[in-house]
């Protein structure tokens, strides 16, 4: 997440909301913490150190998100994660009743303001063939 900017807008940082995850075991001694912004507290890294926080990035770099959900706070675009991939495609790649789909079977963990706003799809309007 310190590395992704909305495809669309470019604007960073994005939010993550993880609807699944599981505990990859790393024996990687190279794991670098996060420059920019921790998806984990959803802080810029920045405003962490100011408040004396200490964020175990090790251990967060070795979870690995099964299913979620990627948001832009700026354009309100959102983009699924299924199966441990993003799907962070442009507007016009997506399709509507996959992604439809995906908002209904998630709604209960999903912001209301995407769920009804969001772009390029929404549950605002039915399904367009």
């Amino acid at each position: 997440m310190d590395l992704l900017a909305c495809p669309i807008c470019k604007s960073f940082p994005l939010q993550l909301i993880v609807f699944n995850e599981v505990n990859m075991s790393s024996s990687d001694s190279n794991i670098k913490s996060c420059d920019e912004y921790c998806s984990y507290y959803g802080k810029k890294m920045v405003d962490l150190k100011n408040e004396g926080a200490s964020p175990d990035c090790k251990s967060c770099l070795q979870i690995q998100i099964v299913n979620g959900i990627i948001t832009c706070q700026n354009c309100d675009r959102w983009y699924p994660i299924i199966e441990e991939i993003p799907h962070m495609l442009p507007d016009e790649l997506r399709n509507e009743k996959e992604d439809k789909a995906f908002l209904i079977k998630n709604k209960e963990k999903i912001p209301q303001a995407i769920l009804g706003r969001g772009r390029p799809f929404n549950l605002s309007h039915p399904i367009t063939e």
